[in-house]
């Protein structure tokens, strides 16, 4: 069976979003979900780290079947198992159950993540040029998209239960109907090796290098929204709706410029997307500490997002191009340290303000960030740069494939 790019294309646009929707929802229904449970803030916060482990677990789980099975069988599964798991939070009455529900949660969300980057990896190398950066410009559209129908479900009066359990329902429908568009493994595919042979390999040390980075810029990306509002408040005065727009102006450049940033590294290359990008988010945390007025940092959260859009799905593209036939689990290498980064950063500017100002904390993610800035050549051995050029012959393209 033949199946178009632009098709494979259309759906995997469509489980990125479907990942960033159902989390969406989730995040949104927090507050209602918590009230259920009848536990306080502290054992939320507790609970939520299970959300995270699940999400850990997941990835590591999920890039080696996906290597060994294919992208085309794992992801429908996996986006049929996240949107069935988003009722369960919603079910919750007790904070044991509240703890399971949300392991199961952060599962569903690992698998997701990682089985769909894997068949974009695939995308892009059919494609011959990038195109990575779109799909996370999707999986931002999908969060959007959540938060507003929650808002109006929830003028409507809707509960948690009703509303998680309708986008479950077309969650699954949204998974099982994009799958026809999914591309199979190519028959030039690597040969498959035996488990045991594959545990003998060596991992290579660029995917360890593009873990660390991954690690450090989802860090500084998880800072930027959990603290880019309570620092235009506490440190420069700002209102609460003003201190609002620091994160939405970070956010809405990162969306948009994911939207560009594909046709930028086929032009450029992706060292170039790394190098740039990362220093420009690291000159606008500059904006961001020392900032006189709202409207100045103001314009360093804006640059910041506009910065750290290209990055990530640099690292994920190069992981995956790196080996073939293991892009799956170097995939899920990356991502699962960014990941842990992403729920670090947090931590570690909260932690830092016990000692310095919250500004001042942001120079933790300033220096990642020139550390990524410098590190980018590592993009280089093994990855995309045959694709961002269009030369060579791309992984992927075979038997099973009928480009228009």
């Amino acid at each position: 069976m033949f199946t178009s790019l632009r098709a494979a294309r259309v759906a995997t646009f469509s489980y990125f979003a479907l990942n960033g929707f159902v989390l969406g929802i989730w995040v949104v229904h927090i507050p209602a979900v918590e009230q259920r449970a009848g536990i306080s803030h502290a054992t939320l916060g507790w609970l939520l780290l299970l959300l995270g482990g699940g999400a850990f677990a997941g990835m590591q789980i999920t890039g080696p079947l996906t290597d060994r099975f294919g992208a085309r069988l794992v992801v429908p599964v996996s986006g049929v198992f996240l949107s069935a798991a988003l009722v369960l939070p919603a079910l919750a009455t007790e904070a044991w159950a509240l703890g399971a529900a949300l392991l199961v949660l952060g599962l569903g969300n690992g698998c997701l993540d990682v089985s769909m980057n894997a068949h974009a990896v695939q995308v892009e190398a059919a494609y011959r040029r990038p195109v990575m950066s779109a799909f996370h410009a999707m999986f931002s559209i999908g969060g959007v998209l959540a938060s507003v129908l929650s808002a109006r479900t929830l003028s409507w009066g809707w509960g948690p239960a009703t509303t998680l359990s309708l986008v479950a329902v077309a969650g699954v429908v949204v998974a099982v109907v994009s799958f026809p568009g999914l591309l199979a493994r190519p028959q030039n595919a690597p040969a498959e090796e035996e488990p045991a042979e594959r545990k003998r390999r060596p991992v290579p040390l660029q995917i360890w290098v593009l873990a660390a980075l991954a690690l450090m810029l989802m860090l500084s990306e998880g800072a930027a929204a959990d603290w880019s509002a309570l620092a235009m408040r506490d440190v420069l005065g700002a209102s609460p709706a003003t201190a609002a727009l620091a994160y939405g102006a970070f956010a809405t450049a990162m969306t948009a410029g994911r939207f560009v940033i594909d046709r930028v590294a086929a032009r450029v290359g992706p060292v170039a997307v790394l190098r740039w990008g990362a220093a420009l988010a690291a000159l606008a945390l500059v904006l961001v500490v020392w900032s006189p007025s709202i409207p100045v940092a103001l314009a360093g959260w804006t640059l910041f997002g506009a910065g750290l859009a290209g990055t990530i799905p640099q690292l994920f593209s190069a992981a995956g191009h790196s080996d073939p036939a293991a892009a799956a689990t170097n995939v899920s290498r990356v991502a699962g340290l960014g990941y842990l980064g992403m729920l670090a950063g947090p931590a570690v500017i909260g932690a830092l303000t016990h000692v310095v100002p919250l500004n001042v904390a942001f120079l933790l993610p300033l220096v990642f960030c020139a550390i990524a800035a410098v590190s980018a050549g590592t993009l280089r051995k093994g990855g995309p740069a045959g694709v961002a050029r269009g030369h060579g012959t791309p992984a992927g393209v075979g038997e099973g494939y009928q480009p228009r």
